[in-house]
């Protein structure tokens, strides 16, 4: 028989074995039990947190021949059958590769049949967010009515990608990802099973580089083992993982507490030529110092240790740090974290960290070295020159734009008149702006709130600093305070057609969404106002009709008062009370 890997030969046959997601089990052994368990179920979670296994042994425990009990007996020919995939009425199917409606017609037409040779006929539609919008149509019905010998059991890792009409008929179970402690457990078992020795610590760097996924850890298990020999040592799972052992981080530490600046950047520098990213250097140290706080809290804490292990050593090293500079290393490490993720030059900002932290004095002070504390000048230069260059970098990302040049120093800064990292559809706009009017730029606006609480946390987010400025009846313009947003947006064609999608079910109406950055858009809102002479209306007190019903077909652009206004009375009220709650009415 060929050889099969551990993820599929240990995956859990009943809901003893299942490791973690407690709230899972019990729910639905106590529905199994009281004979009350339902027609649809929802298991949602991250990948390799057992919701296919899960799914499986709940099938099993339905059909069981000694069924009702709370766990499936594994003996009898249905539960073996089920768990080798042969049986009939156990139908596993991948959303993913038949996401068309044909696909799901075709279950649906056969749901109706009784099962062959069991109680129930299940459904496992693994990868349910990746069906068709018509799929799920199709789904929808027999989804809310389906006979009662008919369970369907939908595992998903994006459930936000759910219909809520699907959502609202099934059980939804949550599932976690499961504890590092968990994942310890299951591993010894595997080695013990195959008889090889191994040394904790190994398993533990294993298990936090799985993310909490069982899958994950197994997979990487079986890696380490395969590259291994007689026994499984830490040396072959910091390699294979590409983690870093607990006495660099010692090292790095302990340099960090005697102020030797070159000894942390020299320490650093040997492990990114070995291949590790700033970015994982940086969230691994996060989870060094944490480790140091619950050591220096408390001596009962060794269970949550994640890297470091309750030597004697770093029971010193705990000791010696107070709690205020540990929790200072924590913060400035997070804050640069989240800045080298919109970085290229991630390896700048850990370097920078690292020298700030070296001058943390704790209570949010830096001291800065001076000459006579014995640092090398070059390296005091080097830390002036890191400190400016990460500045130049925060600023171009604050302005949304991506360079990978510094401006020189005696170069004189160009007036930007065209957004460096996004090209707006300039001619499309202008058309827009030709035609727009008051009444679907307030359609747009009504609309606004509704439509970015239907998209994800992460989608909206886009549009936090975003607004819209001009619509006509058949498009709108959207301005953004950043180009990478504005990028970002109008490269992602998903985005655009499920908010235009939403925007027409709240307004009845569909538009085309166009995309500027801020400056872009001042710019070609000036130049085309003086084209069309827009800031020189209301100029005139003494109108004929004519004129009225000219200026009553100018194009409305949203905020074009912000150039004309120029009375003072109204500049003072705005600034009072803010321009959103201003209205100049003209008489």
């Amino acid at each position: 028989m060929t050889y099969q890997a551990f993820y599929r030969v240990y995956r859990p046959q009943s809901f003893r074995e299942m490791s973690g997601q407690t709230h899972v089990k019990r729910t639905l052994q106590n529905a199994l039990l009281a004979n009350k368990t339902t027609h649809a179920y929802l298991f949602s979670g991250p990948r390799g947190t057992g919701k296919t296994s899960t799914a499986k042994i709940f099938a099993k425990a339905l059909n069981c021949e000694n069924a009702p009990s709370n766990e499936p007996c594994n003996e009898c020919p249905t539960c073996q059958s089920i768990t080798e995939g042969s049986h009939p009425d156990v139908i596993e199917f991948d959303a993913a590769s038949n996401s068309r409606v044909e696909e799901m017609r075709d279950i649906i037409e056969k749901v109706r049949f009784a099962p062959a040779n069991a109680r129930f006929k299940v459904y496992i539609i693994d990868e349910v967010h990746m069906l068709s919008t018509s799929a799920f149509n199709a789904l929808l019905k027999t989804l809310e009515e389906p006979p009662e010998h008919a369970v369907f059991i939908l595992a998903t890792t994006e459930p936000h990608k759910l219909p809520a009409t699907i959502i609202s008929r099934c059980q939804r179970f949550d599932f976690k990802r499961l504890s590092s402690m968990d994942i310890l457990e299951r591993m010894k078992v595997v080695l013990e099973d195959i008889q090889l020795p191994f040394d904790e610590q190994a398993l533990k760097v294993i298990a936090q580089a799985a993310a909490g996924g069982m899958r994950d850890a197994l997979s990487l298990l079986d890696q380490v083992v395969s590259f291994s020999g007689d026994s499984l040592k830490l040396e072959d799972a910091l390699l294979v993982t590409g983690s870093v052992s607990q006495d660099v981080f010692y090292d790095i530490a302990l340099a960090l507490k005697d102020k030797d600046i070159a000894q942390v950047l020299s320490l650093v520098e040997g492990l990114i030529a070995d291949g590790k990213e700033p970015i994982r250097l940086a969230e691994d140290l996060i989870t060094f110092f944490r480790d140091l706080l619950l050591l220096q809290t408390s001596r009962d804490l060794h269970d949550l240790l994640e890297l470091v292990t309750p030597e004697e050593k770093f029971m010193q090293l705990a000791h010696d740090y107070s709690a205020d500079i540990l929790y200072g290393y924590i913060d400035i490490l997070s804050k640069t974290q989240q800045e080298m993720r919109y970085s290229h030059h991630t390896k700048i900002y850990l370097e920078t960290a690292l020298l700030k932290m070296a001058q943390y004095s704790g209570g949010g002070e830096v001291v800065h070295s001076s000459a006579g504390t014995g640092v090398d000048p070059h390296l005091v230069d080097k830390v002036a020159t890191l400190e400016k260059m990460v500045q130049q970098l925060t600023q171009q990302i604050q302005n949304g734009v991506q360079t990978s040049n510094a401006p020189q120093q005696n170069e004189a800064p160009k007036p930007r008149v065209k957004s460096q990292s996004f090209n707006a559809p300039v001619g499309r706009i202008k058309e827009v702006l030709k035609s727009a009017t008051k009444r679907d730029i307030q359609a747009v606006k009504n609309a606004w709130v509704q439509v970015l609480g239907q998209l994800q946390k992460s989608q909206a987010a886009l549009f936090a600093e975003a607004e819209p400025v001009a619509a006509s009846s058949s498009a709108f313009v959207i301005k953004f305070k950043y180009d990478i947003h504005c990028k970002m947006v109008a490269d992602n064609r998903e985005l655009i057609a499920n908010f235009t999608q939403y925007l027409s079910q709240v307004s009845g109406t569909v538009y085309e969404l166009l995309c500027i950055p801020d400056n872009d858009w001042y710019t070609l809102r000036e130049n085309f106002i003086k084209e069309n002479h827009l800031d020189n209306k209301n100029d005139s007190s003494n109108q004929d009709d004519e004129s009225a019903i000219a200026q009553s077909e100018q194009p409305f652009i949203e905020d074009v008062k912000e150039i004309a206004s120029d009375d003072p009375l109204v500049a003072e009220a705005e600034k009072l009370f803010g321009k959103d709650f201003i209205e100049v009415v003209e008489e």
